[in-house]
């Protein structure tokens, strides 16, 4: 079952719609169905409650008011792993790697300068 911090996609009639973050997960009354409490990523972003089978929860799809919704997980890579997934292809591939990588060390490596070079003497 998905945990309170997952992001998930909110699918609305079969079509994403709109990202939110689980905030709370509690036992409703009913057996086998849960209180889960949503901040849907909007403008302006807003809580929602609802009550919620496991299975629902996890992905399968159900009805409010006659409207099918699903909640999707998000696919993400983090920026690493993709820049690994690129070294690790033909050797073209590796060299734009490379290069990558000696652009972002350049970008961040600080330049040490002498100002006692540039002091006029007075």
């Amino acid at each position: 079952m998905r945990k309170v911090g997952d992001l998930v996609l909110i699918y609305y009639m079969g079509k994403p719609s709109v990202y939110a973050r689980i905030e709370a997960i509690e036992p409703d009354e009913k057996d086998g169905w849960y209180r889960v409490e949503l901040l849907v990523l909007s403008i302006p972003a807003q809580y929602v409650k609802w009550i919620l089978k496991e299975e629902y929860i996890d992905g399968d799809t159900f009805t409010m008011g006659g409207i099918p919704l699903r909640l999707a997980d998000i696919k993400m890579e983090p920026t690493l792993k993709l820049l690994n997934k690129l070294g690790q292809g033909s050797k073209q591939e590796s060299k734009g790697y490379k290069d990558k990588k000696k652009n972002i060390k350049k970008q961040n490596s600080s330049k040490v300068i002498d100002l006692r070079k540039h002091k006029k003497d007075t």
